[in-house]
């Protein structure tokens, strides 16, 4: 009598092992009203991995970001 189970069995097992899910972020993102972002001001300049981003309100409230 046999201990170990059928070769068919241990392929079966292996096949069906999956790697672990990725951990998703249950925090909810960073909300800044863009008038306290903005300070008053129509252009803002942000820095951003060493490069100079602008982000700017249009005449009909829009906001464009431009590098």
């Amino acid at each position: 009598m046999s201990t170990h189970p059928p070769a068919s069995a241990s392929k079966a097992t292996s096949a069906t092992q999956h790697a672990p899910a990725p951990v998703t972020s249950t925090v909810a993102p960073l909300r800044v009203d863009s008038a306290a972002l903005m300070g008053g001001q129509r252009v803002l300049e942000i820095v951003h991995l060493g490069e100079v981003y602008r982000l700017q309100t249009t005449r009909f409230g829009k906001l464009i970001l431009t590098k």
